[in-house]
């Protein structure tokens, strides 16, 4: 009776306290976690409220925590120890010349903890590369730790030395007189001494022998290949290249504009407020960081240039200087030479040879292919005429055109024997321009070479500021156009440097015991001076001028 008289709403009560618990939603805001408030609560009856671990964060954290805590101070030991046992060994053979290999005390251990610092930019891998640097060192032997020395310490110098066209100091007074204190016909006699040997710097860009047919043809199946496409020069971007330009349009190379940075990289100095500050690397043109825009200058199309030797043999092959047959005072002469080059659908090809004399600099020869810069000094530029016998035009704006490189090349070699003196600075890029070689060079960028070494190469321009200081290639505006560099005044310049050197060279022979009498250069006797022997000198012809007649096999050994 009693269940009858009960109302639906307490029949469905009924049935839920029978219904298992487990077929229930909880609702899910009530499994939530929730996170506990950021002050902590002051306990009612001075008991503290035990609380549980948010979550599996802690336990995480304090295991990275633990073996950094107890691995890092052994494996930094460990080591040191190594870089201690290569730095103790490296420091007994050292000559003077490594001496600067060798760390001290707190150089080694700072070197310890900066090895450290660079680790700890991978925490999640940073005892594996602690321990691997150990392992490495441990098995490294004396000759590599000292190879690895020697380029750190190459690339520390060039990080502090300043680039080819930045020079250290600029100048600040007149320019400084050239006395060697020797006559022109004695500054000759000297000059043997200065000889640049090529024979090992083919890796840097001197070509020493000729290309053969072979070569040349593989060269040209190679460029056939390419279809014309090359990698721009100046913002690195490939393109493609139409000699005889592109039927559909007419365009001599594809890719568009050309944005691009015409200056050269640099590392800004560290402030004196925070000398341990990351030096930045700008633009020079700029002064832009490097990576931050594409270019500060646009240019209507992309170039290319060659530098594989087949390649530039495929367009003009090489030839090395003839025996020419030249009256006693022509053959005598040293000759400074600058070319300037230009690009165009071949590369980067001659556009301009200078040739003056040593050490007087008057011109001996100054004539282009194109003539240069602006179109309207082509129109401007005299014809060569062979029947002329002056080579050379009297005013600066009115230099004689030949109608390729070649023809330069056979009148410089008009000029010059195998034994003449090339002198010039970084004359691979003039022989290779021209496309001869030739035996006797003085090269002023090795004549004064970078304090990092080759490939860095002080440039000509802070050689003269910081030598002599004089100004070259300035940049001057005529009738709306730029003037900045001449390669008559380069060949020049050129030549008042390895004038500068052969009085050095003079002071250090008089300090070894030479002496000068009546226009000879005496040897120092048996003993004389520091290391002076006779030996040392049998190379040295004394009152023979610099071109005199050798063999070639002389000169190329």
């Amino acid at each position: 009776m009693e269940q009858h008289n009960r109302s639906p709403l307490h029949r469905k009560v009924a049935e839920n306290k029978s219904t298992p618990i487990q077929t229930a939603k909880p609702i899910p805001v009530a499994r939530r976690e929730i996170s506990p408030p950021p002050l902590r609560r002051k306990p009612q009856n001075g008991t503290s409220i035990p609380t549980t671990p948010a979550g599996p964060a802690g336990p995480h954290k304090d295991a990275l925590q633990k073996p950094t805590a107890s691995v890092t101070p052994k494996s930094l030991k460990f080591l040191h120890d190594q870089l201690k046992r290569l730095n103790s060994e490296l420091s007994k053979d050292a000559n003077e010349e490594e001496e600067e290999l060798v760390f001290s005390d707190q150089g080694l251990i700072t070197r310890v903890l900066d090895m450290e610092e660079e680790a700890c930019e991978t925490p999640t891998i940073y005892s594996n590369v602690v321990k691997n640097k150990i392992m490495v060192y441990k098995r490294m032997t004396v000759a590599q730790w000292k190879e690895e020395r020697a380029r750190e310490i190459a690339k520390e110098k060039a990080a502090r030395a300043p680039t080819s066209d930045a020079p250290a100091v600029k100048p600040d007074g007149p320019p400084k007189p050239i006395e060697t204190g020797l006559s022109p016909e004695e500054e000759l006699a000297l000059l043997p001494r200065l000889y640049t040997a090529i024979h090992d710097l083919s890796q840097h860009g001197y070509v020493t022998t000729i290309p053969t047919p072979a070569e040349i043809e593989k060269a040209k199946s190679g460029i056939e290949a390419s279809k014309g496409w090359e990698v721009c020069d100046r913002c690195k971007t490939r393109f493609q290249v139409f000699p005889g330009r592109r039927e559909e349009d007419g365009i001599l190379a594809s890719g568009g504009c050309c944005t691009y940075h015409f200056g050269k990289p640099y590392w800004k100095g560290r402030s004196s407020l925070d000398p341990k500050a990351k030096r930045e690397k700008k633009w020079r043109c700029c002064d832009e960081n490097i990576g931050d825009t594409s270019g500060c200058t646009t240019a209507e199309h992309h170039v290319f240039k060659v530098s594989e030797v087949k390649r530039l043999a495929a367009v003009l092959n090489f030839e090395k200087t003839p025996d020419n047959k030249l009256d006693s005072p022509i053959s005598n002469r040293p000759v400074c030479i600058d070319c300037e080059m230009g690009y165009t659908v071949h590369g980067l090809e001659l556009i301009r040879l200078t040739a003056t004399s040593w050490p007087s600099g008057s011109p001996l020869l100054d004539i282009l292919r194109y003539s240069g810069v602006y179109p309207q000094d082509i129109t401007s530029a005299i014809p060569y005429s062979f029947s002329s016998s002056q080579l050379i035009s009297q005013t600066k704006g009115k230099l004689r055109i030949v109608d390729s490189p070649a023809t330069a090349r056979t009148l410089l070699f008009s000029l010059i024997t195998p034994s003449t003196p090339i002198i010039g600075h970084g004359l691979e890029n003039d022989l290779n321009a021209t496309r001869f070689i030739h035996p006797t060079i003085i090269d002023t960028a090795l004549l004064f070479p970078h304090k990092a070494g080759l490939p860095y190469r002080n440039g000509l321009k802070m050689l003269m500021q910081t030598l002599l200081n004089r100004n070259i290639q300035m940049i001057t505006f005529t009738e709306g156009k730029a003037d900045g560099h001449d390669s008559e005044e380069d060949a020049i310049a050129a030549g008042e440097l390895v004038r500068y050197q052969v009085g050095k060279e003079w002071e250090k022979m008089q300090r070894a015991g030479w002496k000068l009498k009546n226009g000879v250069f005496e040897p120092p006797t048996e003993g004389a001076g520091k290391g002076g022997t006779e030996s040392k000198y049998e190379r040295i012809v004394v009152g023979v001028s610099a071109g005199a007649k050798r063999n070639r096999e002389d000169m190329e050994s």
